[in-house]
């Protein structure tokens, strides 16, 4: 026995040693990681590129647009990027703005190359704001072109405003129109044994849909077809009236575009040519001559250019605050209880900002920009009390609606002194729901029990126990106050009658043409017209912008931007090497997982809009 004993602690002891040594290791290998990247940041830094006298703009965008860039812990990007995951370069929609129209106004700058190869589907509504400083820098006199191997629909709509359009011979514009899809999983719990109990008021109401179907409701598919082909007409119109075609042309039946495909022997780029969607096809040497000519030789086989990354670091001024302050806070994201960093809305987080401008006296006026799906009811309420206080302090509250301001970003918008979107904001889907899974079936098929005793009927509740008829009564009376609750204040902040509110409500989703004429906008208008009418309530003629937003403290600052780029190498390195055919539905199953994780309302009652959230756009 004491042999055996003695051999049991030194295999211990040496696996001990095992895990020392690798833990040791994987900080040492960090350690190094991290000390290569601040050499290649310092190196790079030395190495930044410097304007020519003369050059041509690239707006070579990679990575999503946000209104807001989310932080993310450097040591977990890092671990992330060595599992395979990329991490991606989030570009924030007013510096794209600000840089597109600084560049009209430098003289240095004499045209701007769309070349968009690696940025992402965006929101339509996302996409004017920027086209709207495009069409600026066209004013100013500049020339503007659109280059790409390839156009998908959210590139190609960008590309449209260009004075002429290039594409690859070999390439093609690829237009899917919008969508929203979902997958359903009710087959799936109900084969696990999983019971889903749902509370919810609204017709329209299709969070919980997945969850309790396995297909889309004909309510939801009412709903989502009126507002997805508001997007797709908006869309189409834009583009035809760019290019001087017929907006039908963008809408072929198949057939029809499947004989314009053969007349022209499937070659999709002279279809695209001849449908009038490019002006011409391409070679890339070619491209460059061309470019040579129009902006001159960089001495170097190329022609005078400076990437927008580049520049745009450049065109920051100098802030100098005044007395006359008008505030902007940024609601980006799903709403969530208590504090989160960017790319969440906190409740306590966003109350706290608006707070601080509230109490800042040089502070005039807030604009509250919102692009938000909603989540949780207490967290919403928690955000639009705080904008009750501004009023109540003097200072008018503007909400600009971005491209989503649904559910729970309408209730956070419902009592500002004046509410801007856009025709192609998502908005509306007034409506509450609430939803407990439980596994006390699946538990029981393999022999697991749950019983005992509590004092009240609540005691036992949990996802290992039944949820008895009475409790479940009684959630769904709480949802149903929540629901009225959001009305009243509807009906109340925007001067509808109670039962009109609710005929409009039911968690409907609207458009912005479609929520001004039913009186849930006051008028349509981008972040532009946001400050205007900011100043005019306030009746400020001079006045300055101020960004207010939770600061990084030095070091998170330094350890994301040190990170960030090693992290992305890593990340696509390996990714590159693992398949990806299960990605399209990892990405759906991610989400409706993300969705879940945010659910913190301390009274289970949320204001979620699923299918803003997801079309596929």
């Amino acid at each position: 026995m004491k042999v055996l004993l003695k051999g049991i602690a030194k295999v211990l002891r040496g696996c001990w040693k095992l895990l020392s040594f690798t833990r040791q290791l994987f900080f040492n290998l960090f350690f190094i990681a991290l000390i290569g990247v601040i050499i290649f940041a310092f190196q790079q830094g030395a190495e930044s590129p410097v304007l020519p006298e003369k050059a041509a703009l690239v707006l070579d965008i990679d990575g999503p647009i946000v209104e807001q860039r989310s932080y993310v812990n450097p040591f977990d990007q890092f671990v992330d990027s060595a599992m395979g995951q990329v991490p991606v370069q989030e570009n924030i929609l007013f510096d794209i703005v600000d840089t597109i129209r600084a560049a009209a106004k430098d003289d240095r700058i004499t045209g701007l190359i769309l070349n968009l190869k690696s940025m992402p589907e965006t929101n339509l509504t996302k996409l004017r704001y920027i086209a709207k400083a495009i069409e600026e820098f066209k004013q100013a006199g500049k020339p503007v072109y659109a280059t790409g191997d390839h156009y998908r629909q959210s590139q190609y709509y960008l590309a449209s405003f260009a004075d002429k359009v290039f594409m690859s011979a070999d390439g093609g514009v690829m237009l899917t129109g919008y969508g929203s899809y979902s997958l359903y999983y009710k087959t799936l719990l109900d084969n696990l044994d999983v019971t889903t109990h749902v509370f919810r008021v609204g017709t329209y109401k299709s969070f919980v849909e997945p969850y309790t179907r396995d297909n889309m409701s004909d309510a939801a598919r009412e709903a989502n077809t009126v507002w997805l082909n508001q997007m797709w007409d908006a869309y189409t119109l834009d583009v035809a009236r760019n290019r001087h075609i017929h907006a039908s042309v963008l809408n072929p039946e198949v057939k029809d575009l499947v004989a314009e495909l053969k007349s022209v022997e499937g070659d999709f780029a002279r279809l695209s040519q001849k449908m009038g969607l490019v002006d011409e096809l391409i070679s890339r040497t070619q491209l460059r001559q061309t470019f040579i000519k129009e902006f001159g030789s960089d001495g170097d086989h190329g022609f005078n250019q400076i990437s927008y990354y580049d520049y745009q670091p450049s065109v920051s001024a100098p802030f100098e605050p005044s007395r006359n302050g008008i505030a902007i806070v940024v609601a980006s994201g799903a709403i969530v209880d208590g504090q989160q960093g960017q790319g969440r809305v906190g409740g306590d987080t966003t109350a706290a900002l608006l707070r601080e401008a509230r109490l800042d006296d040089d502070i005039k006026a807030v604009i509250l920009r919102v692009d938000s799906p909603g989540g949780s009811a207490f967290a919403s309420e928690i955000i639009r009390n705080e904008v009750d206080a501004l009023k109540l302090a003097g200072k008018p509250v503007v909400v600009s609606m971005s491209s989503l301001a649904a559910s729970g970003g309408y209730w956070i918008s419902s009592s500002a002194s004046e509410i801007i979107a856009q025709p192609t904001t998502i908005t509306g889907s007034i409506g509450i729901f609430g939803m407990l899974a439980t596994f006390e079936k699946g538990l029981e098929n393999i022999g697991v029990h749950s019983d005992g005793v509590g004092t009240t009927p609540f005691a036992g509740i949990g996802i290992t126990r039944g949820l008895p008829d009475d409790v479940a009564e009684i959630f769904q009376l709480g949802i149903e106050n929540g629901y009225q609750r959001f009305i009243s204040l509807v009906s109340e902040n925007r001067h509808i009658s109670l039962e009109e509110t609710d005929k409009i409500a039911q968690g409907r989703v609207w458009t912005g043409q479609d929520a001004l004429k039913l009186g849930l906008v006051d008028r349509l208008g981008d972040f532009d017209d946001a400050i205007v009418s900011a100043a005019k309530l306030a009746k400020l003629d001079n006045y300055d912008i101020r960004w207010i937003a939770l600061p990084l403290s030095p070091m998170e600052q330094f350890l994301q931007d040190m990170t960030s780029e090693t992290s992305a190498r890593i990340g696509m390195a390996i990714s590159a090497q693992l398949p990806n055919v299960f990605t399209p539905a990892l990405r759906h199953i991610t989400a409706d997982i993300t969705n879940m994780n945010n659910f913190n309302d301390p009274k289970g009652q949320y204001a979620f809009c699923l299918n803003c959230s997801s079309t596929g756009n």
